[in-house]
Parts: C-alpha cells; sequence; structure tokens
C-alpha cells in the first residue's frame, strides 16, 4: 500500500500538476521521495519566499493552482510573502507545509507553528491532513477552494508523521473550475442597461481570464465602441493598441482617462474589484453609492456589494459573462472613442531625455518594438515600475506578470516561473535595487535550471517609492531610505549570467541587444539617475513642492 507522501503526489498528478517549486525540509521528506519517481518536474528554489512567488507566477500562466512546498517554522514564515500576492492577486495557489509529528502537537516543538491561526487572514482555507484516509478529500477540497468563485491561496498542513502511514485511499478525481452562467433576465437587464447609456466604459481586471474571454471582449468592445481601461496591473487583459484601448488605472493614471470615467453615466466593472490602487484612493467612484451607475461582474460573489453598491451585481467569471452577451448591443454611436484612444496613445509616448543618461521612458518605450508582442514582463514593487506601466504598450494575454499586492521581490522569481511555463517567449524582469535584493539568491535558481531570462536592475541607490513618500511629506529629512549597493552585474556574473552594466541609453541598447541573442540568462545593471524619482517628478521639485 501507498504510505502518505506518495498518496499526495499521486493526487496531485491526478490533478494534472506538472511542475511544483520548494525549498526542501526533513518535515516532508516522503513527499520529495516520492517526487523523485513522478513525471512531476520539481523545481528548488533558493528561499521560501522566491518559491511561493514562482509557484504563484504558475498559477497565473496556467490558471490552475501553482504548487509548492515549505518545511514548517521558518519555512512557512518565509512563504507567507508568496501566499499574500496570490490573495491580493486573486491567483491559485497550493502551500504545502510539513509539520510537527502529531504527537508532539502542542508542546512547543521544534520549529512547531500553528499554521491554521497564522493563515487564517490571508488563506481562502487552511487545513491539515491528520489520516491518510483523507488526503484525497482535502486534495479535492483545496483544488475546488483554490480554483472556484474569486481564486486565492489554500494551505495545507502535512504532519511528518502521517507522511509515512499507509493507506489504500485513491487519488481523487480530477477538479475542473465551476461556472455561474448568467440568467437571459440577467443579461437582458444589462443590455438595456447598455443601450440607454450615452458614455459607458468597461473595466477590466481580476484573473479567471484566458486568451479566448480577452478575444471576446476586445470584439465585443469594438463592435459596441465602447472604451476599455485595464485595472492596476492588468493591461495584458486588453492589447493597448487596439482602438478600444484608453489606458491603465494604476499608480499616477492619466488624468483625462480619470476624469472621463467621473463623466461615465454607466461603468461595467469586469473581472475586478477596483480596489484602492485603480480606484485611485477609493476616489474613482463614491463608496458606498456611485453616482454612475455600476455593472459589477465578478465570480466572487462575496465581493458583490462589498464596497460599492451596484446597479447590477453578476455573480460569474469573465468567460461566463461574455459568453452569454450578444456580440453588438449598444445602439448609440460613442463619439468620444478615438479621442480616448488617442490620448492614451499620447499619454504613453515618453519625453527625449538628456544626452548621455539613462532616459527610462525611452528605454521602456523602445522595448515595445524590440520584443515580440507576446513577450512577458515581469516586475516586483518600486517607482521603477511606474515607467514600465505608462510607456510599455501590452499587446497580448499573459504578457503581464505583476503583483497587485505590490510586493518587492516579486519580479525575479515571477520571471522565472512564466518562463518556465512558456519557454518559448522572450521574458524580461524589472527590478529595482532594493526590489532585486529581496530574492537575488533567486539568480541560482535561473541558472540551475537554464532558465533564460533577461533582468534589468534599476539601480538608483535607494528605496525609490518610500523615498518618494518621504519627500512629499518630510522634505530634506533623508531617513533610512539609501542604499549602498554592490555591482550587480559581477553577482549575476558569478551565478553564470551574461551580465554588464550600463550608465547610458547606448550602453543599455547594446547590452540588451547581445542578451537576446545569449543563450543563458542575463542580466543588466542598469545606474540612474536617483533625482529622476517618477516619470513626471524629480526629488528636487517634489521638495519644492512640499516646502512651499
Amino acid at each position: 500500500m501507498p504510505i502518505g507522501g506518495q498518496l499526495i503526489v499521486a493526487c496531485l498528478e491526478a490533478q494534472g500538476t506538472d511542475r511544483v517549486f520548494c525549498v526542501p525540509g526533513e518535515s516532508y521528506l516522503p513527499v520529495l521521495d516520492a517526487l523523485y519517481d513522478s513525471p512531476i518536474e520539481t523545481i528548488v528554489a533558493r528561499q521560501e519566499g522566491g518559491a511561493a512567488m514562482m509557484a504563484e507566477a504558475d498559477g497565473k500562466a496556467t490558471g490552475r493552482p501553482g504548487i509548492c512546498f515549505v518545511t514548517r517554522g521558518p519555512g512557512a514564515s518565509n512563504a507567507m510573502s508568496g501566499v499574500h500576492v496570490a490573495q491580493q492577486d486573486s491567483t491559485p495557489l497550493i502551500l504545502f507545509i510539513g509539520q510537527v509529528a502529531r504527537e508532539f502537537r502542542g508542546r512547543d516543538a521544534f520549529q512547531e507553528m500553528d499554521f491554521e491561526t497564522t493563515f487564517s487572514a490571508v488563506a481562502k482555507l487552511t487545513l491539515e491532513i491528520n489520516h491518510t484516509s483523507k488526503i484525497p478529500e482535502v486534495m479535492s477540497q483545496a483544488f475546488n477552494t483554490a480554483i472556484n468563485g474569486r481564486p486565492g491561496p489554500v494551505v495545507i498542513s502535512l504532519p511528518e508523521d502521517m507522511l509515512t502511514d499507509e493507506t489504500n485511499a485513491q487519488p481523487c478525481a480530477l477538479v475542473t473550475p465551476e461556472e455561474n452562467v448568467p440568467q437571459k433576465k440577467t443579461i437582458d437587464e444589462f443590455e438595456a442597461l447598455l443601450r440607454a447609456a450615452k458614455a459607458p466604459v468597461v473595466i477590466v481586471g481580476g484573473s479567471r481570464w484566458n486568451a479566448e474571454s480577452v478575444n471576446k471582449v476586445q470584439r465585443w468592445a469594438n463592435s459596441n465602441k465602447i472604451p476599455v481601461t485595464a485595472s492596476f496591473r492588468r493591461q495584458h487583459l486588453f492589447d493597448n493598441l487596439d482602438a478600444a484601448y484608453i489606458g491603465d488605472l494604476g499608480i499616477g493614471a492619466n488624468p483625462e482617462l480619470l476624469g472621463l470615467i467621473e463623466k461615465s453615466d454607466l461603468v461595467i466593472l469586469l473581472g475586478g474589484r477596483l480596489s484602492e490602487i485603480p480606484s485611485q484612493s477609493f476616489t474613482l467612484l463614491d463608496v458606498p453609492q456611485p453616482k454612475q451607475q455600476l455593472v459589477h461582474i465578478h465570480p466572487g460573489p462575496e465581493d458583490l456589494g462589498r464596497v460599492y453598491q451596484p446597479t447590477m451585481a453578476i455573480n460569474a467569471s469573465p468567460g461566463a459573462f461574455l459568453e452569454a452577451i450578444s456580440v453588438a448591443t449598444k445602439t448609440k454611436d460613442s463619439d468620444y472613442l478615438p479621442n480616448a484612444h488617442d490620448s492614451y496613445l499620447k499619454w504613453s509616448i515618453p519625453s527625449p531625455g538628456d544626452q548621455g543618461q539613462i532616459n527610462m521612458g525611452g528605454l521602456v518605450h523602445k522595448l515595445c518594438d524590440e520584443l515580440s508582442d507576446d513577450a512577458i514582463i515581469t516586475n516586483g514593487a518600486g517607482n521603477y515600475a511606474s515607467w514600465i506601466h505608462r510607456y510599455y504598450r501590452f499587446r497580448s494575454f499573459q504578457s503581464q506578470f505583476a503583483p497587485n499586492s505590490g510586493s518587492m521581490g516579486y519580479g525575479l522569481p515571477a520571471a522565472i516561473g512564466a518562463k518556465l511555463r512558456f519557454p518559448e517567449r522572450q521574458v524580461v524582469c524589472f527590478a529595482g535595487d532594493g526590489c532585486l535584493q529581496m530574492t537575488i539568491q533567486e539568480l541560482g535558481t535561473a541558472k540551475q535550471y537554464g532558465v533564460n531570462i533577461i533582468v534589468i536592475v534599476v539601480d538608483n541607490g535607494m528605496y525609490g517609492t518610500i523615498r518618494m513618500h518621504q519627500e512629499r511629506s518630510f522634505p530634506y529629512r533623508v531617513s533610512s531610505t539609501e542604499l549602498i549597493n554592490p555591482d550587480f552585474a559581477q553577482i549575476a556574473e558569478a551565478y553564470g549570467f551574461f551580465s554588464g552594466t550600463a550608465e547610458t541609453d547606448d550602453q543599455f541598447n547594446a547590452l540588451f541587444q547581445a542578451a537576446l541573442e545569449e543563450a543563458k540568462p542575463c542580466l543588466i545593471h542598469l545606474k540612474t539617475n536617483p533625482e529622476e524619482i517618477t516619470p513626471t517628478m524629480t526629488i528636487s521639485q517634489l521638495r519644492d513642492r512640499s516646502s512651499n
């Protein structure tokens, strides 16, 4: 008879899992041993936070739960960062944590933690498997919870002695997402609202999208001449060069875009939640009663009416909703659509930079021509990302992997997870100097598994986002935001990367062209002017504004 560790791996195989991410630990050795004989690929990360973020990116890429294994205590604590990303990004993820033996529970045993208490505020579900016979039951529940409704993370605790118990239980059957299909009456009411609207706008966001639903919303928007904006870090849900696209609701959004939504008489929130960042700190729509008519379509019923009281609440995934509506519905022409798209195009063209220096806007914008339309851009948190969101034009689904949670260190693990899932696509990771150093050790993971990504380290010698807020609130009083950085190119070279340092546009362009030709992972250490803290403001300008 198989033991618990073997049955867990068999259940993963039955769910179609083909890759797991981990940092090994003695608390789940039977699982590691079972993976030895499994067709499932095991990716060994350098730190549990990196492993969990790689798994989260894999969940984004597949729509199936990303799988991560870590050990108890400090291993689980480190993995919390990736679980939080999955929660805020609505990504399916299952984190398995080795636990102390059942007989030792409650004695404060070595590395013991109460995982239900620790993770219950972040995970959709936290469970412990205390009997091998219940492994299929718990695995089925975990997969159902992770992928249905609003997707999210599930945490499963595995007592180490349970993993060696024998069982005759069989693997659980394949779990597939359940779809709530809107009733015809609901769709008729929605289409009546749309026909009556003079200035509708669609905001796409959230998860539960696929290539088919992305194509459908694009066809539908163009058929009905309805402008579409993307929520924060969801720009890949709509071709940015399509005539119906009008920009993204991120940090530093186009004022003309915000004005358009302000004047809209019908806001269609499709798939997302319109939380703090895209709502411009909950000011874009009035809370709880928007002055615009609001239709909110979301797969998780618990998020309908949670912040905003909608005119219509439709519990459905984007795909199910788009399948139910008519291709063409709107009869009144929207005369503002061409102007709105032109406004986005102008907003996303950078100003010329100073000769001999790095022009971040121009550098990012030029990548649109240098990379293929399906290239993947990843990033973590930091002001450097604002240049990406404003000046890079995302053309295809799953070309953007970025954390809604604003998690530093995300870009590198996400790039590894994305490249493993899409080896034929170009993958470029942007990371700030502070951001990269949260997970820099995962350069070793990229090299070990031949993950040929390009990492661009934007080095301005500071925690830039915090410095920006600091200068706004306490100008000239720099405290705890400066960084003394290593030579990132030398570190990457030590890991076996192709690497180099750029301090001018010409140097960067030469290095980037070389990186595109390399058959190994690459890193470019990009030294930027610390004065240029945002695409529109310098530190000196911030200080002057704050002092007056």
